[in-house]
């Protein structure tokens, strides 16, 4: 047997040991500590097998049945189910509803959105990014237009009331009246409230806009039947497949099919959503697509058909609320007063903390999150908020009880923020440097974050063993 032969059948701890000691020291990271970043998960090991099996190696431009190469045969059986599957799951009618399992991320996909149905230059609305809104959603300062949505279309912003932290569904409908979009997005990233898809629908239909829902953070919880499903009211709805659904890297379009109007005339007004946001995917935006991911989807959907599933989701929201409720008890806002959903956003401004100090003392001690803008915030690179989720953590078998000890590690985290804080002063570099540098509160960092770890090893990660 040649050596090349014998290269490509290594493992990889044999044939790159340096690149496996990077891999086990994030397996270590990732079991010692506890990931409460709302839009993070941890897949499965069925998930994780699709992602590392041969289908990766097949190009297969073009859907089922329709490729620009040969040997598809199997991969077009693979992506039927996969569709087969997204439809089951979400209690849609093939005659009403198709989807596109191809997106390879949820950017992409809310972008192919755009590219099917709005003109260069066309008009979209999309929730604020320091409101809970994506990036992706037109996110755009009075200096930068910072996402592609914001150059290539013309995006208005609609915002939440700064005093309740809820969407202000009467503004949106006021300055929908103004700005005629041709697409109204509803969807979210750091937002703890159910969606009112009716009122959106109304809002569209006084404009004649499509209406599309962006239900990556959500996906799971609908799927579960939990929450209020898009489906009834929306034109597009959009998802990732890798946070509270629990799959692969990965994203689905679903379009309506049928009749989507009646004009004055009496003559019905058909949807032609399928081709166009088929043809935005492939050829417009991507290339071949990843089959292994479209194989992890599959067996994620077929996952989140068990009773299983529904059970998980059902605690993945009894943990948010317990972890909203402990932090409030320690005398932290949280921003709506509360969460119907995976996540809760800390509104740190009353404790005297920032977000970027909060992020960082919380990363020293093993627990990760993410820095937040709140209603209300004037800058999206120093907010005064974290956002907190629990998919992760109830993957990984917590509840209730367990949260409430991890209420009481953010706790002591951020008292000991403020006390840095009074030696460092205000500037987030000394902040860094008295951590870095300060014997005493070195001691302190090192003893919560040896406590973090041992709690947290007792909770086990699903997947691979090894690595």
């Amino acid at each position: 047997m040649s050596s090349d032969v014998l290269s490509l059948n290594q493992n990889v701890w044999d044939s790159d040991p340096e690149l496996f000691e990077l891999i086990q020291k994030e397996k270590k990271r990732q079991l010692h500590g506890l990931e409460m970043i709302a839009s993070e998960n941890f897949t499965s090991l069925p998930v994780l097998q699709c992602l590392s099996s041969c289908l990766h190696n097949k190009y297969s431009e073009g859907l089922p049945g329709q490729r620009y190469y040969g040997g598809n045969e199997f991969i077009d059986e693979i992506e039927l189910l996969c569709q087969k599957r997204a439809l089951e799951l979400y209690r849609l009618d093939p005659a009403e509803w198709g989807v596109n399992v191809q997106p390879y991320s949820g950017s992409p996909a809310n972008l192919a959105v755009y590219t099917a149905i709005v003109e260069p230059h066309g008009r979209i609305m999309g929730l604020d990014l320091p409101d809970g809104g994506h990036l992706t959603h037109g996110f755009m300062t009075a200096t930068k237009k910072i996402s592609a949505t914001s150059i290539f279309f013309e995006s208005m912003p609609y915002k939440v009331d700064p005093n309740t932290g809820l969407i202000n569904y009467d503004n949106l409908a006021q300055s929908a009246k103004l700005f005629k979009p041709k697409l109204i997005i509803a969807g979210i990233s750091c937002y703890s409230r159910c969606l009112d898809y009716k009122r959106f629908r109304e809002i569209a239909d006084e404009n004649g806009a499509y209406l599309f829902s962006d239900m990556a953070h959500v996906s799971g919880l609908v799927a579960a039947g939990i929450i209020p499903s898009p489906f009834e009211y929306s034109d597009i709805v959009s998802t990732t497949t890798h946070k509270t659904l629990r799959g692969p890297r990965a994203a689905m379009i679903f379009f309506r099919k049928g009749v989507r109007s009646v004009n004055k005339a009496g003559e019905k007004v058909v949807y032609d959503l399928e081709n166009k946001i088929n043809q935005a995917v492939f050829p417009g935006l991507q290339g071949g697509p990843h089959n292994n991911a479209i194989a992890g989807i599959a067996t994620a959907l077929r996952q989140a058909m068990t009773p299983e599933f529904r059970n998980y989701q059902e605690q993945v929201v009894s943990n948010a609320q317990r972890l909203c409720d402990g932090l409030q008890k320690c005398g932290y806002k949280v921003v709506t007063g509360g969460t119907d959903v995976h996540l809760v956003l800390v509104d740190l401004r009353s404790a005297g903390i920032t977000g970027a100090r909060a992020e960082k003392i919380l990363e020293d001690i093993s627990i990760a999150c993410n820095k937040n803008t709140v209603p209300g915030d004037k800058s999206a690179l120093n907010p005064s908020g974290i956002r907190l989720g629990t998919p992760a953590l109830t993957t990984r078998g917590l509840k209730e009880q367990d949260i409430d000890k991890v209420v009481e590690f953010i706790h002591r985290g951020l008292q000991l923020s403020k006390m840095v804080t009074k030696v460092s002063g205000p500037k987030l570099v000394d902040f860094k440097r008295v951590l870095k540098e300060d014997d005493t509160f070195l001691q302190k960092v090192n003893q919560l974050r040896k406590e973090v770890d041992a709690f947290s090893q007792t909770f086990p990660l699903p997947g691979y063993p090894d690595y």
